[in-house]
């Protein structure tokens, strides 16, 4: 399976240090009055990725949504299935996860087998993902629905060594995620270990309510950082989030010239 756009831009920008804002629609949680007021803040404010799914999808709105945010704007739409009946030609991309965390054969493979000939016909472009749930201090619709135990939020050290084996095993991004509506994010000390581990870009989400915990992430390691459930509550939670990555880039962008001018 060849690499694709969407992989490339994402492994060029964790090159060059750039961090990315990916916002999550749950269909069960946005119709399309909700889904026009995120487009027109996400006009003002950079979006890098919409993600599409849920873990227990229970409408059909999904495949509504997405040809709405594809007729009104450019951002990428990539689906975040939990399950192969999820899927949808009309997206860019699929983040394709294997369950990596947990023990449960239909989500480490199960599910993908099913789904493999209609990925294969669709235009969709795929991008194998280590899917890892983390202990954030509930138990979460995942978890319950994948029937699988949470990575411990104070074991660094396992994360690691899961993502290790992810990269390993071939996939091509790592998705750290604390599950919706978690108490708290996943720790530092756990996106730093993940960060060390493996050379693939590595998204973290869930618990991701203030400012404060979007700089913890990004500075800890993350490339790609995830929101949802909070801008549900409040959609202006997106220019906040917004702006602390573009922040954050161009802190970077500034330190890396000033590196260069020293070194010349």
């Amino acid at each position: 399976m060849r690499l694709t756009s969407l992989h490339d831009t994402l492994s060029n920008r964790r090159a060059r240090g750039q961090k990315s804002l990916a916002v999550l629609l749950d269909p069960d949680n946005l119709d399309e009055d909700g889904c026009r007021q995120l487009l027109a803040l996400s006009e003002q404010h950079a979006v890098e990725y919409f993600f599409m799914g849920g873990s227990l999808v229970l409408t059909s709105r999904q495949a509504a949504l997405i040809r709405f945010i594809k007729s009104h704007s450019a951002v990428p739409v990539l689906l975040f299935p939990s399950h192969s009946l999820h899927l949808d030609d009309q997206a860019d991309g699929i983040l394709l996860l294997s369950l990596i965390s947990g023990r449960n054969p239909d989500f480490l493979i199960g599910q993908h087998v099913i789904a493999a000939p209609l990925l294969r016909q669709s235009n969709l472009q795929i991008l194998p993902t280590g899917y890892m749930l983390v202990d954030t201090g509930r138990q979460t619709t995942a978890s319950y629905i994948s029937g699988t135990t949470p990575l411990p939020h104070d074991k660094p050290g396992i994360a690691a060594c899961t993502a290790m084996a992810g990269e390993q095993l071939g996939l091509r991004l790592m998705y750290l995620d604390g599950g919706s509506g978690a108490l708290y994010p996943v720790s530092p000390a756990m996106i730093r270990a993940v960060r060390q581990a493996v050379d693939v870009p590595l998204i973290v989400g869930g618990g991701i309510n203030t400012i404060e915990k979007a700089q913890t992430a990004l500075q800890a390691g993350a490339d790609v950082i995830v929101i949802g459930n909070q801008i549900e509550k409040d959609p202006s939670f997106l220019a906040d989030m917004s702006r602390t990555v573009q922040h954050f880039n161009q802190t970077t962008d500034y330190t890396n010239s000033s590196r260069i001018s020293q070194i010349i």
